[in-house]
C-alpha cells in the first residue's frame, strides 16, 4: 500500500486545515496511507505551504522521496498596513520558508490556481522544479443545493465567508458592507460575516443595514449557512484560491466580488458577477463600490439562473474526486 507523509499538520478551519481533511478523505477512499511523522516510511512527502523542519525535507530527497510543495499566495498585507511587529515578522518569516523550499528543496511544485503560479514567477522567477497548478475541490455531495435549507424571504443576505477578517485583513469586509448598503437602496438588505473578526475591528462598523457576526462557525455547518444565503461576497483582496468560494459554488450560491486574485478564475462568466476592481488591490485602495453593487443586483433579480450556473460551475470543474487524482498524478506518478 503506498503512504504519503503530509506535513505540517495543520488543525482548524482554515484554508490550509479543511484542505488536508478533504485530501486525507480521498485518500483513505483509496486506501492509500498517510502518516504526519517525517522520519516514518513513505512514498512521498507533500509540503502544505511551508514548514521550519528543513532539514528533515533534506532528508527525505537524500532518501529518494519525492517532495512536492503545495503553494498559495504570499504574505503581502503587511507591506501595505502596519498590523503590528509580531504580525510583520511572521509574514516575512513565513515567506521566505516558502520560497526557500520552493527554490531549493521542492521536487514538484503545486500552485492553487494560475493567478498564484503567476504571482510567484513574477517575484522569484520560474522555478527549476516541474510545476503544475491544481485548483481546489469541494466534496459535492456535502456541499451541494439542498431545499431543505432556504434563504429568508423577507430580506436578501449577503454571506461572508472567510478565515479570518482580523486588523489588516479586514479591508474586504467594509467593502462588503459598503457594496450591500448600495444594495440596499433598492433591496432589503443583510449581511452575515462568519469568520475572526477583532473587537476593534467590530466596533468600526457602523452601517444602514444589519450586519450579525457569527464567528468562527464548526466546519459541518458550512453548508447549511452558505444554502441559507443569497449571495456571497468574496472578502479577501487578491485571493489566491479560496475554498470559500469553491464551496459557495459547490451549494449553488452565486459569488460576486472584485476582479483580484484568482476570482474571476474560480467564477467565471456565469456563476455569479465580477467586476473590475477600478484602483490598484494591492495597495489596497478602495475598489469601485457602486460599481459592484449595481452588477451584484444581477444576482438577486435572477436566483434560480445563478444558482443552477454555480452548481454546474462547481460539478465541471471544483469535485473533489478530480482534486485528488490531479494531486496523485504528481505525487506518486
Amino acid at each position: 500500500m503506498a503512504k504519503i507523509c503530509i506535513t505540517p499538520f495543520v488543525q482548524g478551519t482554515g484554508g490550509m486545515a479543511s484542505f488536508r481533511l478533504k485530501f486525507e478523505q480521498g485518500l483513505k477512499a483509496r486506501n492509500i496511507g498517510v502518516t504526519y511523522d517525517l522520519d516514518d516510511s513513505y512514498d512521498a512527502l507533500l509540503v502544505i505551504a511551508g514548514t521550519r523542519r528543513l532539514l528533515d525535507l533534506k532528508r527525505a530527497r537524500r532518501r529518494g522521496v519525492r517532495v512536492v510543495q503545495r503553494l498559495d499566495g504570499m504574505n503581502w498585507v503587511q507591506r501595505v498596513r502596519w498590523s503590528g511587529l509580531k504580525y510583520t515578522v511572521r509574514a516575512e518569516y513565513g515567506n521566505w520558508i516558502l520560497s526557500f523550499i520552493r527554490n531549493r528543496l521542492a521536487d514538484r511544485i503545486i500552485y492553487q490556481s494560475e493567478f498564484v503560479r503567476r504571482w510567484w514567477e513574477a517575484k522569484y522567477g520560474v522555478a527549476s522544479a516541474s510545476a503544475s497548478v491544481i485548483v481546489n475541490g469541494a466534496d459535492l455531495s456535502v456541499y451541494a443545493p439542498n431545499v431543505a435549507d432556504q434563504p429568508p424571504a423577507d430580506v436578501y443576505r449577503m454571506l461572508l465567508l472567510e478565515g479570518s477578517l482580523a486588523r489588516g485583513l479586514n479591508s474586504g469586509l467594509f467593502y462588503g458592507v459598503a457594496v450591500a448598503e448600495k444594495m440596499a437602496e433598492k433591496y432589503p438588505m443583510e449581511v452575515v460575516v462568519a469568520g475572526t473578526v477583532d473587537e476593534a475591528t467590530r466596533k468600526k462598523m457602523k452601517s444602514k443595514i444589519p450586519v450579525k457576526f457569527l464567528g468562527t462557525i464548526p466546519r459541518e455547518e458550512i453548508p447549511r449557512l452558505i444554502r441559507s444565503s443569497h449571495v456571497m461576497y468574496c472578502a479577501e483582496v487578491n485571493p489566491p484560491c479560496p475554498n470559500s468560494v469553491i464551496e459557495a459554488l459547490a451549494c449553488g450560491l452565486p459569488v460576486v466580488g472584485f476582479e483580484s486574485g484568482s476570482l474571476k478564475e474560480l467564477v467565471g462568466d456565469e456563476a455569479g458577477v465580477v467586476v473590475p476592481y477600478g484602483a490598484n488591490p494591492w495597495r489596497l485602495e478602495t475598489p469601485n463600490i457602486n460599481a459592484l453593487a449595481e452588477a451584484a443586483e444581477q444576482t438577486l433579480e435572477a436566483q434560480s439562473q445563478f444558482r443552477a450556473a454555480a452548481r454546474r460551475r462547481a460539478e465541471s470543474r471544483f469535485g473533489l474526486e478530480q482534486m485528488v487524482e490531479s494531486y496523485l498524478n504528481v505525487l506518486l506518478d
